[in-house]
């Protein structure tokens, strides 16, 4: 029966990834080749679905879930929560939409979460921190973010300046490729961010939990 109007479409996200993790294992730990096409057909039509529910191109999803392997796993996405003496939040504007957004990005294997944030922060931003506890883990699709591709989970860090509040003039900064710019900003006056990446709650809440360590962890 297809779905009313008004209502989330059909099928969801949470639906396709499913799908897709199904097909994922098949292929990982079937041996029977007539198995191995059976799931391998159901993870190009997830992708088609996919597709059309993010709005990117049918041909280039294809491709990225051809090329996972092994099982399927979240993705794990690294955000620094730096706070100035005022109280302000450190932000990047982003350079692929122009909105800004905490200073992060995906992790990469071999780095821990402390270190991706202190790197981000440096590359990003220009200036140096150390990460100091973690502040929330929280599931991209719990959240009103846009709609994804991919699972993920998200870290926020709270790191502390152990430098200049100013980005340093000799920091490759200007040469990086992701973002234009950054700057602090009071938690009730955040600039246009970018959706994908944070919500306006997820920065107000990250900011009330560095404040108040007796507030524990946020963890969906």
């Amino acid at each position: 029966m297809a779905p009313s109007q008004g209502t989330d479409p059909f099928p969801t996200l949470a639906q396709l990834r499913e799908l897709q993790s199904i097909a994922q294992a098949g292929l990982t730990y079937t041996r029977d080749p007539y198995d191995r096409d059976r799931f391998g057909r159901l993870r190009d039509l997830t992708a088609e679905l996919l597709a059309a529910q993010t709005g990117q191109d049918t041909a280039e999803v294809t491709e990225i879930l051809r090329a996972e392997r092994g099982y399927l796993t979240p993705k794990v996405d690294v955000r620094a929560v730096v706070l100035n003496a005022a109280g302000e939040v450190l932000l990047t504007r982003e350079r692929e939409d122009g909105r800004w957004s905490l200073p992060g990005g995906w992790a990469d294997p071999g780095e821990s979460p402390r270190m991706i944030a202190v790197r981000e922060v440096r590359e990003e931003t220009g200036r140096e921190v150390r990460a100091v506890r973690l502040l929330a883990a929280l599931d991209k699709a719990q959240h009103p973010h846009p709609p994804d591709l991919w699972a993920v989970y998200k870290l926020f860090l709270l790191c502390e300046l152990t430098g200049p509040e100013t980005a340093h003039a000799e920091n490759p900064h200007a040469e990086n490729i992701e973002t234009l710019e950054s700057a602090f900003f009071a938690p009730d006056a955040l600039p246009p961010l970018s959706l994908g990446r944070n919500l306006p709650g997820q920065v107000r809440r990250a900011v009330e939990l560095a404040r108040d360590p007796g507030l524990g962890v946020d963890v969906d």
